[in-house]
């Protein structure tokens, strides 16, 4: 086995090591750091042209619901409905892990029957309006802040659309 001065040294090795790969790495921070330390003396050289406003970017284009209600195919909304049914069914009084779905244009919020709502869900008010359900599709937590819904929401407004369509020929 070591004696106590062996292991001694050992352990001084391991230690001088981590020091000279702790000073390499400040050391290689300092020299190659990306982080715009120039401060105010750094100028841009030249600016290319492109044709596009700074700020066009990032502003979403704003989307006619109505008209894209009216032109929505319920065929791709029963399609699209497939990824909701994992959590809701379309058959009246047919509750899962969500609601039942049939209905749901024009029923109150939170009063599906037999269902448990979340506290913030059931303190809804107002009946689901097309725009409402829209809304609430393209981002439940931000339209119900509170719900337990966790579904990242749906992106494409026209598929929101189509959904809808489907959602409105289905009665309760």
């Amino acid at each position: 086995m070591f004696d106590t001065m062996t292991s001694t040294k050992i352990l001084g090795a391991v230690c001088g090591s981590l020091l000279v790969f702790l000073l390499g790495s400040w050391a290689a921070s300092a020299l190659y750091a990306t982080g715009g330390g120039h401060g105010d003396h750094a100028e841009q050289a030249y600016v290319i042209d492109t044709g596009a406003s700074e700020d066009a970017g990032g502003a979403e284009e704003e989307v006619d619901f109505d008209a894209l209600l009216a032109a929505a195919d319920p065929s791709k909304g029963e399609r699209l409905f497939r990824q909701c049914a994992a959590c809701h069914s379309v058959e009246p009084g047919k509750n899962s892990t969500g609601p039942s779905l049939a209905g749901i244009v024009g029923r109150d919020k939170g009063a599906a029957p037999g269902f448990n709502y979340s506290g913030a869900m059931a303190a809804a008010e107002g009946a689901w309006i097309p725009a409402d359900i829209d809304h609430f599709i393209a981002n439940p937590k931000g339209f119900v802040p509170g719900t337990t819904m966790s579904y990242a929401g749906m992106k494409k407004p026209a598929d929101r659309a189509d959904l809808i369509a489907y959602l409105q020929g289905i009665g309760g």
